[in-house]
């Protein structure tokens, strides 16, 4: 079932809209721990870890598999994504992210005149990576966690064994993608009803699923990397086009990475490195804030709004030069280094809006003659992400994503999974854009074996004894979301309920355009930005990543909350243990 009664078991974060000067009602608040998803079922599955004994890597493993079950537009065992953990002193870094398959090639998605092919590496399984999950959750949790395997795999498995109750959100979301789920006929039996998006109230069955996860909990990621469920998503691959096999699904391996670390406004932060460009723009981002002296300056006027994208926008102007960590033309030492970070900073008018055109890489690179900075961004990303505290104070930010609703919209019916569509995640055709608008470079075309470039944000922050565990989903917009709401909370003080539903901005460099939600911006505001030369679009409904975290505060409580825009009431304290 995909809702849970809640009340009985804890303090629980009802999604509330917050205009941009209202006050929030507090965040629930414990002291055994505590757990921030998209989805309450899931959350429920980490309390029981943590009542259970377990701790926070037990607990977001435990969330992430709910969510494979309950939130399946981007839940996933078919899919990747990244992992920052702080257990006591120590903090580490897991990259279960996807890969190119062995027989992936440069031009795979190009036509014979070089032009990108559309839709070929967003639907169908062609557009699919070499799935992380089922061995980076398998891999988290041999190193850190506390509880037997067996134990953390339930809460999924009796979740699938009684079905997916299809709610609203479902619903819209079936509705949404049901052309594309239609092509599959594999997908079509499972997720549709004659054609259309299942009915509120229809229960899935998911007997597959439960099978697949009965079979990890008993063999870890061997099962679906080998035997029979390997070779059913080989040939449900090649049956519809793909490339995808066995021997990758046999040869993937997770890999534990140093984190990216950095100091800005009082605090330490850990966050993602490459393959994720995440941490980066975060690290960037605030740096070049604090020498901005952002602390300084009123918290709803055109001056903050005007530099937040001005260090945005070159930020995700060195972002260009990322990918793999074996290609990459830049690394995350070079773009943090203090010296690049003071001459982005000096380099902002803080009168006028620099275009967009006008800004280059580090160090001033060269960009592919066929940029395209008339560029438009795309929609929302389906990654979804999870925050987890336990009592003693340990950390997890947890992302993990299809990349698109339901990935490449191919079922793969003996496992119960869909398979993602990050290939279009790579530079598909460097210097145009990919399904988020983002315009990338060389050092992320595709090749065999290849990471491709994310910019999921998984991040932990600590002062003293307090901490935050924070993340997100949305795509090219989860870092600059995520640097809003760290500012609200670590800069301006706001209660987390506050900071998260807060009216965000969001700037990428190319397209050269200033999003905003509704009420984000006063008209005085708006003016003044516009004098400045900023090109704002208002969007219709939010911008589109949700934030969910997690705080420890400085007397040692905790306390959980999910993004206001979230579908479900999704943040949960332990009240005590």
């Amino acid at each position: 079932m995909r809702l849970l009664p809640l009340l009985l078991l804890a303090a629980v974060c009802l999604p509330l809209a917050i205009p941009a000067r209202a006050a929030a009602p507090p965040a629930p608040i414990g002291t055994g721990g505590a757990v921030s998803s998209a989805d309450p079922a899931a959350t429920v599955a980490g309390l029981e870890m943590l009542r259970a004994g377990g701790n926070a890597v037990d607990a977001a493993v435990a969330t992430a598999l709910a969510l494979a079950v309950v939130y399946p537009e981007a839940g996933n065992l078919g899919g990747g994504g990244f992992a920052v953990v702080r257990m006591g002193e120590q903090v580490s870094t897991l990259d279960f992210r996807e890969a190119a398959p062995a027989a992936a090639r440069r031009d795979m998605y190009l036509d014979p005149k070089g032009e990108p092919i559309p839709q070929a590496s967003f639907v169908g399984p062609l557009a699919s990576g070499v799935p992380g999950s089922p061995a980076g959750l398998h891999e988290l949790h041999r190193r850190h966690g506390k509880l037997p395997w067996p134990q953390v795999v339930a809460p999924a498995i009796r979740l699938a064994r009684a079905g997916l109750r299809v709610d609203r959100h479902l619903h819209e979301v079936l509705d949404q993608k049901k052309e594309v789920l239609a092509r599959f006929p594999e997908t079509a039996r499972v997720w549709l009803r004659d054609g259309e998006a299942p009915p509120v109230g229809t229960v899935i069955p998911l007997p597959t699923l439960a099978a697949t996860l009965s079979a990890y909990a008993g063999q870890g990621p061997a099962a679906l990397a080998s035997g029979p469920l390997a070779a059913a998503l080989e040939a449900t691959s090649r049956k519809h086009g793909g490339i995808l096999t066995a021997a990758d699904l046999a040869a993937y391996r997770p890999v534990w990475r140093d984190p990216v670390l950095f100091e800005a406004f009082g605090w330490r932060f850990a966050s993602m490195p490459l393959p994720s460009s995440g941490g980066i723009i975060l690290g960037q981002t605030l740096g070049a804030l604090e020498r901005l002296e952002w602390a300084k300056l009123p918290p709803l006027g055109a001056e903050r709004h005007h530099l937040l994208t001005e260090v945005w926008r070159r930020a995700f102007a060195d972002r260009y030069l990322l990918g793999d960590p074996g290609t990459t033309r830049a690394t995350a030492a070079q773009l943090l280094d203090p010296a690049w970070i003071g001459k982005r900073a000096a380099s902002i008018d803080r009168r006028r809006a620099t275009p967009s055109a006008q800004v280059q890489p580090w160090p001033a690179a060269g960009l592919a003659a066929d940029l395209a900075p008339t560029a438009t961004a795309a929609g929302s990303g389906e990654t979804t992400h999870l925050s987890v505290i336990d009592g003693a104070g340990n950390l997890v930010a947890l992302t993990t994503t299809l990349n698109g609703l339901f990935g490449c919209g191919l079922w793969v019916p003996e496992a119960g999974l869909f398979l993602n569509n990050e290939m279009d995640d790579f530079t598909t055709a460097p210097g145009r854009p990919n399904y988020f608008g983002l315009v990338q470079g060389e050092a992320n075309a595709v090749a065999p074996g290849k990471r491709m470039l994310s910019a999921m944000t998984p991040t932990l922050a600590w002062k003293g004894d307090e901490a935050i565990a924070i993340g997100g989903r949305g795509g090219s917009r989860i870092p600059t979301q995520t640097a809003q709401v760290l500012l609200h909370l670590l800069v301006d003080g706001d209660p987390l309920l506050t900071a998260l539903g807060r009216p965000r901005l969001h700037h990428q460099w190319l397209p050269d355009q200033l999003e905003v939600e509704p009420d984000a911006l006063s008209p005085e505001t708006w003016a003044e930005l516009a004098r400045r030369g900023h090109k704002i679009e208002v969007k219709e409904g939010p911008v589109s990543a949700k934030v969910y975290a997690v705080r420890r505060l400085a007397d040692g409580r905790v306390e959980a909350a999910p993004d206001p825009r979230s579908t479900g009431t999704g943040g949960i304290v332990d009240p005590e243990r």
